[in-house]
């Protein structure tokens, strides 16, 4: 397989290989001092050889940064070979803990010149290199803690299916889509109140006449999603952000932010100098969204919903 010409996508393919060649490299070097130790045990038993007193698996595994089932299979492989013994633990004896024997402690001693040796060899190796393998691959492993892998691939999945999607203004055309979108999640966890009748049975007389707006989310002729804008009577909110809706079919493709974003856009050339909007902290993943948008926690307002019970704001910059 020529890694290269396929690309970054393969990076852990890659990693593999690599690992395979240092870890038979690894072994005929073990065998050059004389150390009767297999590779993939060396973490285990470096980390126990600079202890004073034993360790559980649980600590083992933590240290190292290996799974729990791995550092179990490593050790009763050195159990096996007679490096490890097993413990009590004093404050708890169904748990042992590990340490190591007599002939786990006697390599210890003969070994420190195979790590110096070891480990200038690698120095010099990567001093060669225009880019630091080492140092590469902690900042790759910082940026995996931060997000996964699987969450970045998602942010791509959304980005490239939300160019498919185009947000357009309302008409009579989508007044069942956007009753039922909202019906669907409204239902699902909650009930069907009376301001919500007036809004989904006629979105024109309630929203529109009234100066707001009503967006709608296509994908080719398909209904993912809906928004509206509601002109407000307040004293200090201009609009509120409501009745959002997603298609099931649609959830995970950034419908809702592309919604939200077009739906402030309208906000500010309506000339509003804030948004308002109603919840309830179940829909944790609409909270999460409202915070991505902007939308900051507020209090003391009346509603007209039984179901909501949070309330927050945005500021617009104009």
């Amino acid at each position: 397989m020529n890694f290269d010409e396929i690309g970054e996508m393969v990076i852990g393919s890659r990693l593999r290989a690599l690992s395979e060649t240092i870890t038979k490299d690894a072994k005929v070097i073990n065998d050059m001092y004389h150390v009767d130790l297999k590779p993939k045990w060396f973490p285990v038993y470096y980390y126990l050889s600079n202890q004073e007193s034993e360790s559980s698996i649980t600590t083992i595994a933590k240290a190292i940064n290996h799974s729990h089932p791995s550092v179990i299979k490593i050790v009763k492989e050195m159990l096996a070979a007679g490096l490890v013994k097993e413990k009590k633990d004093k404050s708890d004896g169904r748990k042992n803990n590990i340490l190591l024997t007599t002939k786990g402690k006697r390599i210890s001693k003969n070994i420190a010149v195979l790590y110096s040796d070891v480990d200038n060899a690698i120095k010099k190796a990567l001093s060669n290199t225009k880019h630091n393998l080492w140092h590469a691959l902690q900042e790759f492993e910082f940026l995996l803690n931060e997000k996964s892998l699987v969450n970045r691939v998602l942010e791509q999945q959304k980005k490239r299916e939300s160019q498919n999607i185009d947000i357009v203004a309302y008409s009579s055309i989508y007044k069942s889509d956007f009753k039922k979108l909202n019906e669907e999640w409204i239902l699902k966890y909650f009930k069907i109140e009376d301001a919500d009748k007036k809004a989904l049975d006629n979105p024109e007389t309630y929203i529109l006449n009234r100066g707001g707006k009503i967006l709608v989310a296509l994908d080719n002729r398909e209904v993912l999603g809906v928004c509206a804008l509601l002109k407000m009577n307040h004293e200090i909110y201009d609009y509120e952000l409501a009745k959002m809706a997603v298609s099931p079919n649609a959830q995970g493709k950034g419908v809702g932010f592309l919604l939200g974003k077009a739906i402030i856009k309208e906000a500010k050339l309506l000339g509003a100098k804030n948004v308002y909007l109603e919840s309830n902290t179940i829909l944790k993943p609409a909270i999460s969204l409202y915070q991505k948008l902007g939308f900051t926690k507020v209090f003391g307002n009346e509603t007209p919903y039984e179901r909501s019970n949070i309330q927050m704001e945005l500021i617009l910059k104009h």
